[in-house]
């Protein structure tokens, strides 16, 4: 009896959904390999063709042909037990796996791997053996071991931050006055990188292609002023970010950018070089004296920079200007210079909405329990 032929007539739309799901690289080998068969089935390639191709056995590429046309397009992506066979991992089983993955992983090892889980599964009795791609989830809630842990800011709980929290909120509360402007201050630190091979310009169809090599050309610091009220923002370029630096960046302020004011009210975190002591570093006594009595320190509270409106906005610089490769500091000026003379005749600035009342509120955890 002639064996059987599957014929697969791919949609456009099915087509697409193949190809994205290749170039994505989020999904299993065995998934990615079967899109492959199934592109290639439908340009009409047999199977003998397609297993050379893609160095699988040709009973797979059968198997996926016939799967797709009498189900359909999940169903031959995904895995299923074949006819008669009984799945490996029962829900008690299932279960154990999503504990061993979110536990802390073998000594020697900083995060479950797949063919860890397997072997562990097999040492507790739950199965009498298993492979790795079985342990590989199905569904789309993935275990995904290898991000059991996540960065976060866990702020301090109690006064000192809370009052540090109200402190700077309120000073985003007031209307703005000429005479005592609010400046947020922070700084970032910028690598430059030079191409070792010159890029391929982008074509139709295609993107701007660059080499996955590069030379390292040193480092620039930011010096980032934006006050909100105003719509304006300005970055200084330097090589460090001594007190030295930051000194002469508040000598700048005072001096050139807000002469007429009384008293610049300024927010900034808690780096150990943003003080009035770093003024007495850099100039002498009269002169340090001078400039400080002219600025009233704010600080936001330790893990909490998220306060200082100036984050969002060397969030901004950092994606719209200095997402690509910058390789020198000439380069680099240009750049910041086109972008900053850019935001500010657009008065782009940032529509603060979270206040007092509303910290009170969502971070109640974090203030202290009185009773």
């Amino acid at each position: 009896m002639p064996k059987r032929i599957y014929i697969v007539d791919l949609t456009d739309e099915q087509r697409t959904t193949l190809l994205d799901l290749i170039k994505s690289g989020e999904h299993s080998a065995r998934k990615i390999n079967r899109s492959h068969i199934l592109l290639l089935a439908d340009e009409g390639k047999r199977d003998k063709e397609i297993a050379k191709v893609l160095h699988t056995g040709s009973a797979t590429v059968q198997w996926t042909r016939q799967r797709f046309v009498e189900g359909n397009l999940e169903g031959a992506l995904n895995e299923r037990p074949r006819p008669g066979a009984q799945r490996k991992l029962n829900e008690k089983g299932e279960a154990v796996l999503e504990t061993l993955a979110r536990s802390k992983p073998p000594v020697g090892w900083k995060r479950w791997t797949l063919q860890l889980l397997a072997d562990r599964l097999v040492e507790l009795k739950v199965v009498d053996s298993i492979s790795h791609e079985t342990v590989r989830p199905e569904s789309k809630k993935r275990l995904k071991p290898w991000l059991r842990k996540k960065k976060w800011c866990i702020p301090t709980v109690g006064a000192e931050f809370v009052w540090r929290v109200e402190d700077v909120l309120e000073l985003y509360a007031m209307p703005y006055d000429p005479k005592r402007p609010l400046v947020c201050f922070d700084e970032h630190l910028v690598q430059l990188i030079m191409e070792k091979r010159r890029p391929l310009p982008a074509k139709p169809g295609q993107p701007e292609r660059f080499d996955y090599e590069y030379q390292r050309n040193g480092t620039r610091n930011l010096f980032v002023f934006f006050q909100p009220l105003a719509a304006w923002r300005h970055v200084q370029v330097t090589e460090r970010r001594t007190k030295i630096d930051f000194a002469h960046c508040m000598q700048y302020l005072v001096d050139e950018r807000l002469p007429e004011a009384d008293k610049i009210v300024l927010v900034q975190d808690n780096l150990n070089t943003h003080t009035p002591a770093s003024l007495y570093e850099a100039f002498e006594p009269a002169e340090a004296k001078r400039i400080s009595n002219r600025l009233e320190f704010h600080y936001t509270p330790k893990h909490g920079s998220w306060l200082n409106m100036v984050e969002i906005e060397i969030g901004i610089l950092s994606e719209q200007c200095l997402a690509d490769r910058i390789p020198d500091e000439d380069t680099l000026c240009r750049e910041i210079a086109a972008w900053e003379t850019t935001r500010n005749e657009q008065q782009a600035t940032i529509d603060w909405s979270f206040g007092t009342a509303d910290a009170r509120i969502k971070l109640k955890r974090l203030y202290p329990n009185i009773s």
